[in-house]
């Protein structure tokens, strides 16, 4: 129905408001977007360019190089560094080389500015249709602005830095600048930086000796030194090896002859040797801080110093193998202590990997010590099989006779039997009797390391400069040095001491004094007896025959008779600087002193009276052959008679030749020395000399306890000494000890201490000092004079 009749009114319509499109909007967030990141951007490019580091720092290159210590022969014999590096000029290196490193690293090198664009897409390219990153796009310029201006943090923003410095390092150094630093700062493995160490860690060349088979080789490290190691990885080394030659010929380095040749040219690996790197640990590290305090940290391990010492070589070789050989010779006869531990078959893997990991030549070395696992048994041989990371090898039971009868039981796990059972995955040490070939094939023996630590010291007793010195089994478990740290009692090795105060009192080697028992006042309530080792009294004996034979007794007596001060200060002028208890115990060496500190002490003997002070080092230059320090050997001080130190070393001649020492005899040459045993045999001691060299020995445990039945001196550290001199000796000629003019001989009677008549039974030619002599012959009853 129409409710409204006439024209129909139309309804006007208002104009809509404009609306923006959607894509507009979207346009606008976009730009937006943009806008704030391209403003992100240039502020956050601002604050890295802000910090980047200077480039122009690079172009006076000084690079931490390593501190060289030399030996008294002038012997490379340790070094301080933080990387081991040597820097060569980039004309000493060969042509070849670099461009061996330029094919195998950035094969664009003479063409980009810093960064190489179509590498980079190419690296790109392939990461994307494997997946993962498959390739790298680092041009040599990179990676060095990477090592020397960067820190190692894995970030994006790094890679930018790296680009900016890159493109700026191009622009202020030339390329041999670049390679240059390049070459000698880039780590290669085996614990080499640069070129130059590596060739001669490698190879045992310096770098300008290398041939093409070997550069390339050197070459193929950077990309995993470690997984490409020619000493660990041959086959791997040549297979990278020929990647690089391929490389090289793909550039134009080198012709395809000249690659197949290098294909074929044997490669001889001769890892370089630090001359007793391991066996000078205890030497180097007491230099080294002397000289950190007084040069500081930088100069030490950065400033390439030249140190030169007092060390011979082949002396410290000689007593480290002395002290390894001879300590464990004193475990072994304490018993097996069993394995190290038990593995499953599970968990032998993962053990087997790490010890791996940790042997850094390609076979096993003869006479080196590994943990092995047990993974085998033939009970009708008589034998086990041994796995030493990859290798395996046999273990016979005549090689581990001195274990006794430890059980063999054919199962994985720890036994259920009690005692030290090797089971399955026992984790035993051995040492390499016959090394592996192939990783099969090797021989070991049964060993085990010693809990007991000893010490040595060799001086010279003329000058007082330091030939040797270990002080304890292994330098990397502990670095306590026993040589000089440790205070221990001296025990008899005290009494030459005794006696040389005796000598100064008018005592002579004739001098008869009863050994049996005595009693002392001790200030408490029982008395002091001290006790002959052997609880045999000998009834009268001479001054010789005590000392020869250690008798306790007589050297309380003499103690007594001359007084505990006159000892005491006698033993001051000898060097002695440990407090000394001020009793007769004293006598039995109650008191506690260092190795180095005894030793010394008997170079006044050696040295005909002089007091001489030990050293280290003669000299030290810097990097540019500046002399730094210059020390002439201490001037000696004589504190003793010639006379008086002469007779001293005659009569421990005696103790060598018929006395404790006997052991010592085996060096062939004419020796003085004394023995020293402590109380339940917790200490064992040899100090012995030649004319030329002079050497102290002490055996015992940390945390004191007894040895054992063969725990006295001339058990345990005799024949330390005499398998150290006679390694320390073998090229130098046997030398007798000459007597000063004022020392007389004359024939005595033992058993009295008179003169005795030429030919007489049982007499004995005795030294003295000229005038001090005996006066009457032993058969005229005491009233006739010798000078009659």
């Amino acid at each position: 129905m129409q409710l409204y009749a006439g024209k129909q009114k139309t309804r006007r319509q208002l104009p809509r408001r404009a609306g923006t499109p959607p894509t507009l909007k979207l346009l606008k967030v976009v730009a937006a977007i943009f806008v704030l990141a391209l403003l992100f951007t240039i502020g956050y490019s601002a604050i890295i360019l802000l910090k980047l580091p200077k480039v122009d720092r690079l172009a006076d290159y000084h690079p931490p190089i390593v501190t060289q210590v030399l030996g008294e022969e002038g012997s490379l014999v340790g070094e301080f560094y933080l990387e081991r590096r040597t820097v060569v000029p980039v004309n000493k290196i060969p042509r070849k080389l670099i461009q061996a490193f330029v094919a195998a690293e950035d094969s664009n090198f003479y063409k980009h500015k810093g960064l190489d664009y179509l590498g980079i897409l190419r690296a790109a390219f392939k990461n994307l249709i494997s997946m993962r990153k498959k390739e790298g796009a680092s041009t040599i310029t990179q990676q060095v602005a990477r090592s020397m201006l960067l820190t190692p943090e894995k970030k994006f923003s790094r890679k930018i830095k790296e680009a900016i410095l890159a493109t700026r390092m191009e622009k202020r150094l030339s390329k041999d600048d670049i390679l240059y630093i390049y070459l000698n700062q880039i780590y290669l493995g085996a614990g080499s930086y640069g070129v130059q160490v590596a060739a001669e860690s490698y190879f045992g060349k310096d770098v300008d000796q290398l041939n093409l088979a070997e550069m390339a080789m050197l070459a193929g490290l950077p990309k995993a030194p470690n997984s490409y190691s020619p000493i660990k990885h041959l086959d791997k080394a040549k297979e990278r090896q020929n990647y690089v030659l391929t490389r090289m010929v793909e550039e134009g380095y080198i012709t395809q002859a000249e690659a197949d040749h290098a294909r074929s040219t044997p490669i001889v690996i001769h890892p370089r040797k630090i001359v007793n790197g391991e066996q000078s640990a205890y030497f180097l590290e007491n230099i080294r801080i002397q000289l950190e305090q007084k040069y500081g940290e930088d100069l030490l391990y950065k400033g390439g110093l030249r140190i030169y010492t007092t060390m011979n070589g082949e002396m410290q070789k000689a007593a480290y193998e002395a002290v390894v050989n001879g300590l464990k010779a004193v475990d072994k006869r304490q018993g097996f202590r069993g394995p190290l531990q038990y593995l499953t078959a599970e968990t032998l893997e993962p053990f087997c990997k790490k010890i791996e990991d940790g042997i850094d030549t390609a076979s096993l070395k003869a006479g080196a010590t590994y943990q092995g696992v047990v993974v085998g048994m033939n009970p009708a041989k008589k034998e086990l099989t041994v796995r030493v990371g990859e290798r395996t090898g046999i273990l016979k039971r005549s090689d581990m006779a001195w274990a006794g009868n430890a059980a063999l039981v054919d199962a994985w796990g720890k036994p259920a039997e009690k005692g030290k059972a090797i089971s399955l995955g026992s984790v035993v040490e051995v040492s390499v009797k016959t090394p592996d070939a192939n990783k099969a094939g090797a021989v070991f023996a049964l060993d085990q390391e010693p809990q007991v630590q000893a010490a040595i010291v060799a001086l010279d007793p003329k000058t007082g400069g330091v030939k040797a010195m270990v002080g304890g089994y292994n330098f990397n478990k502990s670095q306590f040095n026993r040589a000089i740290q440790a205070r221990r009692n001296a025990g008899s090795a005290f009494k030459p001491i005794i006696y040389g105060a005796a000598l100064e009192k008018g005592m002579t080697p004739a001098t008869i004094i009863e050994d049996s028992p005595a009693e002392y006042d001790s200030g408490k309530e029982k008395a002091w007896k001290p006790r002959n080792y052997d609880n045999i009294y000998r009834g009268p004996v001479t001054m010789r025959e005590a000392l020869t034979n250690s008798i306790n007794s007589v050297s309380v007596k003499i103690l007594d008779s001359i007084g505990v001060n006159t000892a005491i200060e006698y033993a001051t002028r000898l060097g002695i600087t440990s407090p000394l208890d001020p009793n007769l115990t004293l006598a039995l060496g109650s008191s506690s002193v260092t190795p180095l500190e005894l030793t010394s002490a008997y170079a006044v003997f050696a040295s005909g009276g002089m007091k001489v002070t030990p050293y280290f080092v003669t000299k030290v230059e810097d990097g540019s052959g500046k002399v730094l320090e210059e020390t002439a050997p201490p001037l000696p001080v004589p504190v003793v008679a010639p006379e008086n130190a002469y007779i001293m070393t005659n009569l421990m001649e005696s103790v060598v030749s018929s006395g404790t020492g006997q052991r010592a005899r085996a060096l062939g040459r004419p020796v003085a020395g004394k023995t020293g045993t402590t109380n339940d045999m917790k200490d064992a001691w040899f100090i012995g000399f030649t004319p030329q060299l002079l050497a102290g020995v002490w055996v015992g445990f940390d945390q004191e306890r007894s040895l054992g039945a063969a725990g006295t001196g001339g058990q345990a550290a005799a024949p330390i000494w005499t398998e150290f001199m006679q390694k320390s000796l073998a090229r130098l000629p046997s030398e007798t000890f000459m007597p000063p003019e004022n020392v007389t001989f004359a024939s005595i009677n033992p058993k009295t201490g008179k003169l005795a008549r030429d030919g007489s039974e049982g007499s004995v030619m005795e030294c003295f000092v000229s005038g001090t002599e005996p006066k009457v012959y032993d058969d005229d009853g005491g009233k006739g004079d010798a000078g009659e």
